[in-house]
């Protein structure tokens, strides 16, 4: 008999609402051996964080659960709040998907770190402070006694969540509880963020429950995997028993959903609108600059932060232009200075041969009919004060000459049942529906007026990769039926493999490569670019354990320093901040196929390794369980 360090039975969480009672998780039996990691996903709703949240004893006021949660065999649930406490922090640990709402503002870094081991382990303050860097050199946090003296908003958000996973070992927990831990962040830092914790699996063997809907995520790292639906876990077992032989329609449904970088190499046809027409937009050596006053330049000049950098393109009819890159690269700036949302500080965007830049303020807002946007949230894009219908009308209304309130009400209510909402529901807010929902309302906001331009501003990355699915084949139909140039931004490389006929690869405001999708995904040329798919992970368990794991190392080196643009081309680098910097050059390798300028690849491991890849970590060994970093492996 296996000695379960961790295990529910029978447990059930209800909530008291004002609408009646609202049963979460339904009759969740699950259990975990020490240095074992369960995947538990399903899609948001499904009850995957209140299975854990019961099991910790942090239920909501008006939540309620029955049945068992045992560690080490002794039942947790309902214990005293002093017991949880002891077990809380020091023995369960768990990360939370925003850690900026777990991060206390007002406090250092430091601070918060040096607490959980004044409290736990009695340490003396400057034990507990050498401890604490010596967690944050393990997280791969460079400059840690630096970061031990910053705030939480000083720091990225993938440095954030790394904070989070060393609060969260500090004291060598048994049991690692994930929420999400890697949802909002970019495929790189994901990456990053997954190899930390293997690490923490096989060296300490750390128990770990990885909860997310991405079943990508989920292969690479789990053991076992249960799914949950509707409150229920429908279906439980080991990885490959899931993923290759999976018994429950809806586990099914989940693969089939998620987006495949390596469909078209294994001969899967993926659907893309018809081919492209005519040239709608021009794009020539656009430039965005910003300027940034630092604290040590305070009354001095100000610094020019180069967000967008000479970057130049054409966009045909019924295309598809993917623009991907880490968070930081000038993706949504470019899309905002195309659209006139922001001012160039050079360059030219032309629309059907005219240049929007000698355009006054009545020619633009006539031309806007033409231009429409989908943002990533569609909460902060949606007026909480408007029904549905309003919103869905305001372009009408705004752009129209005069349409009459019973032709924008039958157009209002054909866009509703066209992107799959029903008319009858005209007259809801955006608090009433789902996140699925609101997003098809901000497309159906943004197809009313029939555009023949639509930029799509990571407008999936939130969603589960169901939902995921539905909204991007909504926006092929669409774009096949109105015959709409679509500029589609993303951070995640699967879903543009999908949605994209040529992929645009942005680095620090400037391109670095740019070609058709299939050349681009079977022969990238670029060194950024084969890093950015090495860290994309696939919903493969057998590949994702066989493959080495390629790693872009930290953040995006800083946009305000010259010499960061020219990483991957060192041998024309000067090493002085002052200096004017060789700027890398687009060439064409091939028909169509644009790189830029990097060093010469007759030595391209070394000089990938030294750019790009994690040096090689030097063995640690902290007092409380002996954790050595591997050095990450290029692939």
């Amino acid at each position: 008999m296996r000695d379960f360090l961790f295990e529910t039975a029978a447990l059930d969480v209800r909530f008291a609402t004002a609408d009646g009672e609202v049963h979460a998780v339904k009759n969740a039996s699950l259990d975990i051996v020490a240095g074992e990691c369960l995947g538990v996903v399903g899609e948001s709703g499904s009850g995957k964080s209140q299975l854990f949240l019961a099991a910790m004893g942090l239920l909501a006021q008006n939540g309620r659960a029955t049945g068992k949660v045992r560690y080490r065999g002794e039942d947790i649930l309902g214990a005293p709040e002093r017991r949880l406490n002891r077990l809380r922090g020091s023995k369960i640990t768990m990360i939370f998907q925003d850690p900026l709402t777990s991060l206390t503002p007002h406090m250092t870094v430091g601070a918060q770190l040096i607490e959980i081991l004044r409290v736990h382990q009695h340490l003396p303050w400057f034990a507990a402070e050498r401890r604490c860097v010596e967690i944050l050199d393990l997280v791969r946090i460079a400059d840690s006694r630096v970061r031990m003296r910053q705030y939480p908003h000083e720091l990225s958000g993938g440095m954030q969540q790394r904070v989070m996973i060393a609060m969260a070992t500090l004291c060598g927990p048994d049991l690692l509880i994930a929420d999400e831990p890697t949802t909002a962040l970019d495929v790189t830092v994901q990456a990053q963020i997954l190899e930390i914790l293997r690490d923490l699996k096989r060296e300490l063997k750390t128990a770990i429950v990885m909860i997310s809907h991405d079943m990508s995520v989920i292969a690479g790292i789990a053991d076992r995997v249960a799914v949950m639906k509707g409150g229920e876990i429908v279906e439980c077992g080991p990885v490959d028993e899931i993923y290759y032989r999976p018994q429950n329609a809806y586990t099914k449904q989940l693969l089939a959903a998620m987006p495949d970088l390596d469909a078209a190499a294994r001969g899967i046809n993926i659907a893309l609108p018809a081919l492209p027409g005519k040239i709608l937009l021009k794009v020539e050596d656009l430039k965005v600059q910003f300027p940034v006053r630092l604290r040590s330049t305070r009354f001095g000049r100000a610094k020019m932060l180069k967000a967008v950098d000479g970057i130049g393109f054409e966009l045909r009819e019924g295309e598809t232009l993917g623009v991907v890159g880490e968070s930081g690269c000038g993706k949504s700036t470019l899309a905002r200075a195309i659209l006139k949302l922001l001012p160039a500080a050079s360059g030219r965007v032309v629309w059907l041969g005219r240049d929007l830049a000698g355009l006054n303020g009545a020619q633009l807002r006539k031309q806007r009919r033409d231009f429409q946007i989908v943002f990533q949230d569609p909460l902060a894009s949606l007026d909480p004060r408007l029904t549905m219908g309003q919103s869905i009308a305001e372009p009408l209304s705004a752009l129209m000459p005069a349409p009459g309130r019973a032709e924008i009400a039958t157009r209002v209510r054909a866009m509703l049942a066209r992107v799959g909402l029903e008319p009858s529901h005209v007259n809801r807010y955006p608090h009433e529906f789902s996140g699925g929902q609101n997003q098809r309302a901000a497309v159906a906001r943004a197809m009313i007026l029939h555009p023949k331009l639509v930029v799509c501003d990571e407008a999936v990355s939130g969603l589960d990769v169901s939902i995921q699915a539905q909204i991007m084949a909504l926006i092929a139909d669409l774009q096949t039926e109105f015959a709409m140039a679509t500029l589609f931004i993303s951070h995640d490389l699967s879903v543009v493999r999908r949605a994209a006929h040529r992929v645009m690869v942005m680095y620090l405001g400037r391109v670095v490569e740019l070609a058709d999708a299939d050349a681009l995904y079977a022969d990238p040329r670029h060194p950024y670019t084969r890093a950015l798919l090495a860290a994309v992970p696939r919903p493969d368990p057998r590949s994702e354990r066989a493959r080495s794991h390629a790693m872009l190392t930290g953040d995006l080196p800083s946009p305000l320093d010259p010499r960061s643009a020219l990483t991957f081309l060192k041998s024309k680098l000067i090493d002085d901040s002052r200096a004017e910097q060789y700027v890398p050059q687009l060439i064409e390798v091939a028909k169509g196929h644009f790189v830029a300028e990097h060093d010469a690849l007759d030595d391209a491991r070394e000089r990938e390794a030294a750019a790009i890849a994690e040096p090689a970590a030097k063995k640690h060994a902290p007092p409380h369980r002996g954790f050595a970093l591997r050095a990450a492996r290029v692939a």
